[in-house]
């Protein structure tokens, strides 16, 4: 059996202000706006689905993910971009395999983990 990703869902307090901060600080572009309950926005060729709690769900539901891992080809400029735009980078770590990581904070503590690409 393949199973490949579809998307990943994002639940956050305030949907149009996470749909902005990955737009303006991670190059994510709107897809679509989802009626009244949030977005979809295309992160670099994954799917994120952006809505507060949906209150016609009838399973416990919860805000927010661990983390989501990006990799960039040009590190320095990602990191400079990001503390430009004000994004509390919560980590740098010393490289690993020849590779810059450090975290950040997006909405509602998400935590974005950037690597060097090698």
């Amino acid at each position: 059996m393949a199973l490949g990703t579809h998307h990943v869902h994002l639940k956050t307090r305030d949907p149009k202000q996470t749909m902005q901060f990955y737009v303006d600080n991670l190059g994510a572009t709107l897809i679509a706006e989802v009626g009244t309950r949030g977005y979809r926005v295309n992160l670099h060729g994954l799917t994120l689905n952006i809505t507060t709690i949906i209150d016609t769900q009838r399973r416990e539901q919860h805000y927010g993910l661990e983390h989501i891992a990006l990799d960039t080809d040009d590190y320095p400029g990602t990191l400079a971009r990001l503390r430009n735009n004000g994004v509390r980078i919560l980590e740098e770590l010393p490289p690993t395999n020849g590779r810059r990581v450090c975290f950040l904070e997006a909405p509602d503590g998400v935590q974005i983990e950037v690597i060097e690409k090698g």
